[in-house]
């Protein structure tokens, strides 16, 4: 499987990874106030909190119709097997998004109840003969089975091909459009229910869900969200959110700022009274372990008995790894046996004889056949951004009005808040030409700076590379503003350099862990670092008793967003640059050469694109020198200049145009040239 074990808190250097301790320490706190409800009603109050809280952290869902109207549905193939069929089957989810499915249909006459089965982080996705078995297994226990695709995952990958992984950068294109990919999964899971209540065969009151791995999160979540779920059964995914801290998870798993609200207990209790089968194994990672499931459990518990029926949610633990094995399988058939049949024990059912199919006979799609014009994840994920920016032009009004409702909405909302700034314990070593300051960014983080003097003290250069502190100070840009006279300050930001998490890479992301443990706490990473920044200044003006008369941050590649937005929210700082840095959030492919950190829930809809963040800046100059699409693409000259359009709009309104600099292609002698400006 996808699944990613990180569970010690040890850095790149052996050492206890100090963000990690801090990230845990801020969940903690948020979450120590917890407890279960006393009584129904308590729980009715907190239950429709929490669903707003979480369609808040979703994005909130398309709207449908009441009763919901069946999707569209494109029959493309079909099987027949000894007992049963299997159809191919396309459903729309979204206008335009199809999902790929296979139904497989008991033979027997009347209406049966229905399983909606979700795959989990398996290569083969719907096909893949783990996932296969169950679903041969329940229709020949006389259950209607739909197993469908998740979006980015199997037949619905950025390629063709199956085995794709869909939650590094693929998944990060939904972030800015505040649609993550655990909210769009509740979603389409809710349009596979209209689908099922529009098959003759199925009864339309007797449906459940069950997945393993990310299939248990689609469970867990879908299950709580939708009620006509009447039993749920997450299998190797049942945990609590405090343990992901620590461990990699698909993005897919991941619901933005949710211990701000709850834990996961919170949701198991959503599911109540219905019925819940939780299943775990002793052998799984921590996150899913079943000494952390039980931790969730005993809480969601007081739920069912605040209910009435503490008998409708069950713990089963097998002695096994990471898998939703046989024995796994006739546990779950037992329990949506009794659960939608209304027969038998909840006992464990034993297993029909099950023989997968070849994955590739199962594809709606076969081979290289999907359609040009298929909806992938960035293509959604950019059609949707472009809607939301094109409103956002239609909205702007005052610029002088709109900057301050821009700053206040980027800090508060967006980047999470900063602490309260507390004091710096700064230390100062000097030697020869050079300095180290070591200051307190926040309780928990202590940073060091290294500090390079130059000719004139009236110059100070912030540069900031997300590679670290050695890649800055020994980068060429180092060097010109060294020779341009400028004193030059580097430093690892949290998270990052030396200060990295030793397994952070996941696909394209190479801050993939650490940028997923920020957004669990409702801060994301380009928040942190921007606070970094700002307690930086803080830490030069106490050293020296003053600010210099130019004080410039510069970002290289991704720094360049983490510059233009501490720019953008302190105005002490006098010149900023962003060199071979992301000129846009909306891309129709996944990120490439980017940072997870810089991702932003909700930019786009609540703020605006990185030439809103730019015209921030102004009117204090500004350099954007080879700017690069999401792809990693450097931009023409021309489509440069129309992406920062608003940018050069808001320096006119300040005539101060020509503080403006644009330059497509990197050039090196760009950077010299605006410092020596």
């Amino acid at each position: 499987t996808f699944s990613l074990i990180a569970p010690k808190t040890i850095g790149a250097e052996g050492e206890p990874n100090e963000y990690l301790a801090f990230i845990r320490s801020e969940a903690e706190s948020l979450r120590q106030g917890d407890r279960a409800p006393a009584s129904a009603t308590e729980w009715a109050n907190r239950k429709s909190a929490l669903r707003q809280q979480f369609a808040e952290a979703w994005g909130d869902f398309p709207a449908r119709t009441t009763p919901p109207t069946p999707p569209e549905v494109r029959k493309v193939g079909e099987l027949q097997r000894e007992g049963y069929r299997v159809e191919k089957v396309l459903i729309q989810t979204l206008p335009g998004v199809w999902m790929t499915a296979n139904a497989y249909i008991p033979n027997a006459a009347g209406k049966a109840p229905a399983l909606l089965m979700v795959h989990g982080h398996w290569r083969g996705a719907k096909q893949d003969p783990v996932v296969q078995s169950r679903c041969i297994g329940a229709v020949k226990l006389g259950f209607f089975v739909l197993v469908v695709d998740a979006f980015g995952a199997g037949e619905r990958g950025v390629g063709r091909a199956l085995g794709e992984y869909h939650g590094d950068m693929t998944a990060a294109t939904l972030l800015p459009v505040g649609l993550p990919l655990s909210g769009l999964q509740v979603f389409e899971n809710m349009r596979a229910v209209d689908y099922l209540q529009s098959r003759p065969e199925v009864n339309p009151e007797r449906i459940g869900i069950s997945g393993a791995s990310g299939g248990g999160n689609q469970s867990m979540y879908a299950g709580a969200w939708d009620e006509r779920f009447g039993a749920v059964v997450p299998v190797c995914s049942i945990g609590n959110y405090q343990a992901y801290l620590g461990a990699a998870c698909c993005m897919c798993e991941v619901v933005p700022g949710a211990l701000k609200f709850t834990e996961e207990w919170g949701v198991l209790g959503l599911i109540a009274p219905r019925a819940l089968m939780v299943i775990n194994a002793t052998r799984d990672s921590r996150q899913f372990s079943v000494g952390e499931a039980k931790i969730s459990l005993k809480q969601a518990q007081l739920v069912f008995e605040a209910l009435g029926r503490p008998q409708n949610r069950r713990h089963t633990i097998f002695e096994s790894g990471h898998d939703y094995s046989q024995p796994m399988r006739e546990a779950a058939y037992g329990w949506m046996t009794l659960h939608l049949k209304g027969q038998g024990s909840g006992e464990p059912i034993p297993e029909p004889p099950v023989t997968p199919e070849d994955p590739e006979t199962l594809r709606c799609f076969p081979g290289d056949s999907r359609p040009d014009d298929w909806i992938t994840i960035p293509n959604f994920a950019a059609a949707e951004a472009r809607k939301l920016l094109e409103a956002r032009g239609a909205r702007r009004g005052d610029w002088n009005v709109e900057k301050a409702r821009l700053r206040k909405v980027l800090a508060d909302d967006l980047l999470g808040g900063f602490p309260k700034a507390e004091r710096l314990e700064l230390k100062i070593a000097k030697q020869n030409d050079s300095r180290q300051i070591t200051f307190s960014s926040e309780q928990g983080i202590t940073l060091i700076a290294g500090q390079q003097f130059a000719t004139r003290k009236d110059r100070v250069l912030i540069l900031i590379d997300l590679d670290g502190q050695d890649a800055a100070a020994q980068s060429a840009h180092a060097k010109q503003a060294s020779e341009a006279g400028w004193s030059v300050v580097t430093l690892d930001l949290r998270a990052t350099g030396k200060l990295a998490w030793s397994r952070d890479k996941v696909g394209r992301a190479p801050d993939h862990t650490s940028a997923q443990w920020a957004l669990w706490i409702g801060r994301p990473l380009l928040g942190q670092w921007v606070w970094d920044i700002r307690r930086l200044i803080d830490a030069l003006q106490q050293a020296d008793g003053a600010l210099p008369t130019h004080l410039a941050v510069a970002g290289i590649g991704p720094g360049g967003i983490a510059a233009l937005a501490a720019a953008a929210l302190d105005e002490r700082i006098t010149r900023v640059a962003a060199i071979e840095s992301l000129a846009s959030y909306v891309t129709d492919r996944p990120y490439e050469k980017q940072r997870m950190g810089i991702i932003v829930p909700g930019i786009l809809k609540q703020f605006g694109d990185i030439a809103d963040l730019a015209a921030l800046v102004a009117p204090r100059p500004l350099l954007m020198n080879g700017s690069v699409s999401g792809d990693g693409a450097s931009l023409q000259g021309a489509a440069q200049k129309e992406t920062f359009n608003f940018t050069s709009a808001v320096y006119s309104l300040y005539s101060s145009r020509e503080k403006l600099q644009m330059i497509p292609s990197p050039e090196p002698s760009a950077f010299s040239r605006f410092l020596n400006e």
